[in-house]
């Protein structure tokens, strides 16, 4: 099965300086990141490409992280898709449980493809209350 894997598990992995220490937490999503990718599970989305990419200070960070990725196709997002995420919004917003489009997005992508969404951010456990999403957890 494919996995949808968030910009925070992504950023984790790639973003993070190499001489930060980690927990033992983060390196299990390391690892469990790793795990997804050499089994070929692990997919990604436009928008977490492009959260992904912004605010690179070099460019030659940028060109590096850009063809790390280039190994990933988007998942397709049709219409249907993008009126979902605006669905999801409001049905959250409804109840009182805020987030970004982007957010909202990613769930919209795991619903319709049936994709486990692989986030280190608590706002997608929030998410569940209200939307049929489905969390990875390794």
């Amino acid at each position: 099965m494919k996995i949808l894997v968030d910009t925070s598990v992504w950023s984790l992995a790639l973003r993070r300086p190499k001489n930060i220490s980690i927990s033992l937490a983060q390196q299990a999503t390391i690892n469990a990141l790793a795990d997804l990718v050499r089994d070929g599970r692990a997919v990604l989305i436009g928008a977490i490409r492009q959260e992904l990419l912004c605010g690179i200070k070099t460019q030659r960070q940028f060109e590096t992280l850009r063809e790390s990725l280039v190994a990933f196709e988007d998942v397709a997002l049709s219409r249907q898709v993008y009126e979902s995420a605006a669905q999801t919004f409001n049905t959250c917003r409804a109840n009182g449980v805020q987030g970004s489009n982007t957010d909202f997005l990613i769930c919209a992508v795991s619903i319709h493809h049936q994709l486990p969404i692989f986030s280190t951010d608590g706002d997608f456990v929030m998410y569940r209350r209200w939307l049929p999403v489905h969390l990875y957890v390794p």
